[in-house]
């Protein structure tokens, strides 16, 4: 790395967009993931629907347990 580094050219908020939504992404651990893949297989949808589902059922159940 350089010591200093020159932004006297630099533009600021360039590429700032405050309605920008991130989507972050969520690892699955191998056994998890074959699992998630068969399942999603076997019901003829996507990984992420099952996931979705499933961690909606779980924070209703968390938040009736309240």
């Amino acid at each position: 790395m350089k010591k200093e580094y020159d932004f006297s050219k630099g533009e600021r908020g360039k590429f700032y967009h405050p309605d920008m939504e991130l989507i972050l992404p969520v690892y699955l651990d191998p056994d998890i993931a074959q699992f998630m893949r068969e399942l999603a297989e076997k019901r003829g949808t996507e990984i992420q629907i099952i996931v979705n589902d499933w961690l909606r059922k779980n924070i209703d159940l968390v938040q009736s347990a309240k």
